[in-house]
C-alpha cells in the first residue's frame, strides 16, 4: 500500500509538469507565407511583398464556384521604415495571422542590393525567431522582387517552390548558379575579408502578363521566371553579375560543381565533343612567402563522354589522352577567368582570404585590413587541373564512324 501511495502521489505531482497546449496555432488562423520579397521605395521606405499560400487551390489546382478561377497564392504588400513595421501593416489586411516559418524563399531587389545592401535585411532576419535561416536569398536580377513573387508558374503550383527547384536543378546540371541559404549569405558576410555570391533569378515577360491565370492557360507561357547569372556582394552590397564561364569558373572554384558539361574541340570543330563530369573535388591551400600570400588551387574531375559530332576512335589510349588534355585546358581557363573577374571586382568571393586566415592566422592579421582592395588583386595563384575519362556511354565506336565508313 505504501508503494502504491507513493507511486499516486509521484503521477499527481508530475501533472503539474505537464504543459498544455499554451502556444497552439490553428491553421484556419494562419496564413502561411512562402516568399517574400523585398524592394525600396522612392522615398526610401521598404516595401514587402508577400506569397500567401491558398491550401485549398494548392490541392486541388485552380480551382473556384461558378467557373470562377482561383489561383493558387495571394499576394500582399505592405511599406514601413523598417521588416517589421511593414510586416504588420501587411497584417491589417489579411484576415489571419501572417506565418513565416514556412517561407523558404527571400527575394531582394536588385535597386535595394546595389544602393543600400543586404546586411540590415540580415540582421532582421536572425532575430526573427520564427524565420528560418535556411531558407534561400537571390536577387531580382535586372527587376523588383515584387514582380518575382507576383509572378504565377506552371508546373509548380506555388512560384516559391519553381524558383528552389530551379536553383536545385541548375546547380546539379550546369553549374552557374549556387542556391545559398540565409546562413551562409551571414557566415560568408561575417567572415574576415571574403565576398558573398548570391544567385540571381529573373523575369522573362511581360510582368502585368505574369500576373494573370491567363498565363498559365498557355503550353508556351508569354511570362515565366529562370535563373539567371550569380551577383557578386561586396561588404553586402551588389557590385557585379557574372554569367557564363566566369560564373561557372566560380562555382568550381567554391567546390560546389555537382554537375555541368563541357564542350571541346576536336580537329578542327568547335564544341565537337560534349564531356560530362560525374565527380569533381577542388582543394585550396594558402602559404605566405616572402611576405605575400600564396595560393594553389587543385582539381580533379571524373566523367563521361556524352556526344561526338565528328568520328573519334576512343577506344585508343592516345586520343583519350588527348580528350583529357582538352577537358584540363578547358576548366584551366575557366577558373583562371572567374579568378581575373574576382581581382578586377576587388572582391574575394572565392574564399582565398578564409583559407589564409583559417591556415596562417597569425600573418592574415597583416592582411586583413587591406586584403580585398590591395593583397587580393594581386594575389599569385597556381592552378592544376586532374581530367579523367571514364566511361564513353553505351558504345565505343561512333556512329557518325560507321556512317563516314559506308559512304567510302
Amino acid at each position: 500500500m505504501k508503494r502504491k501511495g507513493v507511486f499516486l502521489l509521484l503521477m499527481m505531482s508530475m501533472t503539474f509538469l505537464l504543459t498544455s497546449c499554451w502556444s497552439k496555432k490553428e491553421l484556419t488562423d494562419l496564413a502561411i507565407v512562402a516568399a517574400m520579397g523585398v524592394d525600396k521605395t522612392k522615398d526610401g521606405r521598404y516595401h514587402l511583398t508577400l506569397q500567401i499560400i491558398n491550401p485549398g487551390n494548392v490541392a486541388g489546382g485552380l480551382q473556384g464556384g461558378g467557373g470562377a478561377l482561383s489561383p493558387p497564392v495571394t499576394i500582399y504588400s505592405a511599406s514601413g521604415d523598417n521588416l517589421v513595421e511593414a510586416s504588420r501593416r501587411a497584417s491589417g489586411r489579411i484576415s489571419r495571422r501572417l506565418y513565416y516559418a514556412h517561407t523558404n524563399l527571400v527575394v531582394v531587389g536588385e535597386k535595394l542590393a546595389k544602393e543600400e545592401g543586404i546586411n540590415t535585411l540580415m540582421d532582421a532576419f536572425d532575430r526573427d525567431p520564427e524565420f528560418r535561416n535556411t531558407s534561400t536569398l537571390v536577387i531580382a536580377n535586372h527587376s523588383s522582387a515584387a514582380d518575382l513573387v507576383k509572378t504565377l508558374t506552371p508546373v509548380d503550383k506555388i512560384p516559391a517552390n519553381k524558383v528552389l527547384k530551379t536553383l536545385e536543378f541548375t546547380e546539379r546540371q550546369w553549374g552557374e548558379n549556387v542556391k545559398t541559404s540565409l546562413q551562409e549569405v551571414m557566415s560568408s558576410l561575417e567572415s574576415p575579408g571574403r565576398g558573398t555570391v548570391v544567385s540571381g533569378f529573373r523575369l522573362v515577360g511581360n510582368p502585368q502578363q505574369a500576373q494573370k491565370l491567363d498565363n498559365l492557360q498557355e503550353s508556351a507561357p508569354a511570362a515565366t521566371l529562370r535563373a539567371s547569372g550569380i551577383a557578386v556582394l561586396k561588404q553586402g552590397k551588389l557590385v557585379d553579375w557574372l554569367y557564363g564561364n566566369p560564373a561557372r569558373g566560380t562555382v568550381w572554384l567554391l567546390d560546389k560543381i555537382q554537375g555541368t558539361d563541357i564542350n571541346i574541340d576536336w580537329k578542327g570543330k568547335k564544341q565537337a565533343i560534349a564531356y560530362k563530369t560525374v565527380r569533381q573535388k577542388t582543394s585550396v591551400s594558402a602559404q605566405v612567402k616572402n611576405g605575400r600570400p600564396h595560393i594553389s588551387v587543385r582539381t580533379r574531375v571524373e566523367g563521361d563522354i556524352e556526344e561526338m559530332e565528328v568520328p573519334v576512335d576512343i577506344t585508343n589510349p592516345k586520343i583519350i589522352k588527348k580528350i583529357e588534355q582538352s577537358v584540363r585546358k578547358e576548366i584551366e581557363k575557366e577558373l583562371k577567368i572567374a579568378i581575373d573577374r574576382a581581382q578586377k571586382n576587388k572582391t574575394d568571393i572565392l574564399g582565398f582570404g578564409e583559407v589564409v586566415h583559417r591556415t596562417r592566422p597569425n600573418q592574415f592579421k597583416k592582411f586583413k585590413t587591406k586584403w580585398n582592395d590591395v593583397y587580393f588583386p594581386k594575389l599569385d595563384v597556381d592552378i592544376t587541373v586532374e581530367a579523367y575519362v571514364r566511361r564513353a556511354g553505351l558504345r565505343n565506336k561512333s556512329f557518325l564512324s560507321g556512317v563516314k565508313e559506308n559512304q567510302k
